[in-house]
């Protein structure tokens, strides 16, 4: 299947999710659903090809959204047609620190991706089969690079694979969200997070719940209430 085609049926695919995770949520939830009549449909468009995205995700880490896509850029710049498609854990492993470190990597950064590079090359990390594994085995694959924690898999599930049932329970924003909208007194642990979401109901599509959270975090107070 072509890359087009293979975006076509992920798009057809997605749209059908979202229109049961809006029903769903509408269903189970008062304030969601006045998100959703606020801010429209349930929308992401998946980041691809996932070694990159996963290499971004590093790039990333800790540094401003405008220096991140700077050195992302230059980053780029060392790969064929400055294409991600050309990025790939062989040319990479190839690439000398000193090119990387010029790009604007740190010398962890580029441990990091050296070490997702090798992981991937050996298999530890399987992109090739990652679509069909469960959620937690591919959180369990990806937290075994160095630099890679839960949270950052949880993203890549949200945002590369669209899978429908991640709840960010580690994320600042999204419990700021939670403790805005359903009036906690304090921002929610981790813990407590979860347990709300279960009493919420928000399960199979926790992940749909979530972006409507983090985009009500762009949202005016008065609309919101």
């Amino acid at each position: 299947m072509s890359e087009e085609a293979t975006k076509l049926d992920f798009q057809e695919q997605f749209k059908l999710q979202a229109e049961k995770a809006m029903h769903h949520l509408q269903e189970c939830d008062t304030v969601i659903a006045g998100l959703i009549e606020q801010i429209g449909p349930y929308s992401i468009t998946p980041e691809q090809p996932y070694f990159f995205a996963l290499l971004s995700s590093i790039i990333s880490q800790q540094i401003s959204t405008k220096a991140a896509a700077a050195i992302q850029n230059r980053f780029l710049a060392l790969f064929p047609d400055s294409s991600p498609a050309e990025v790939t854990p062989s040319r990479l492993l190839t690439l000398p620190k000193e090119d990387l470190r010029t790009a604007g990597l740190s010398e962890q950064k580029v441990r990091y991706g050296y070490d997702l590079a090798e992981k991937v090359e050996e298999g530890v990390v399987d992109l090739t089969r990652i679509d069909d594994l469960p959620d937690e085995e591919i959180i369990r694959q990806l937290t075994k690079v160095n630099g890679i924690g839960r949270w950052t898999a949880e993203m890549f599930l949200i945002f590369s694979l669209a899978r429908p049932d991640v709840l960010p329970a580690d994320d600042l924003g999204f419990r700021t969200a939670v403790q805005r909208l359903y009036g906690f007194k304090e921002r929610p642990d981790p813990k407590i997070v979860r347990r709300f979401a279960q009493v919420q109901g928000w399960s199979p599509y926790s992940t749909a719940a979530t972006w409507y959270l983090w985009r009500s975090l762009n949202l005016k107070d008065e609309v919101v209430t």
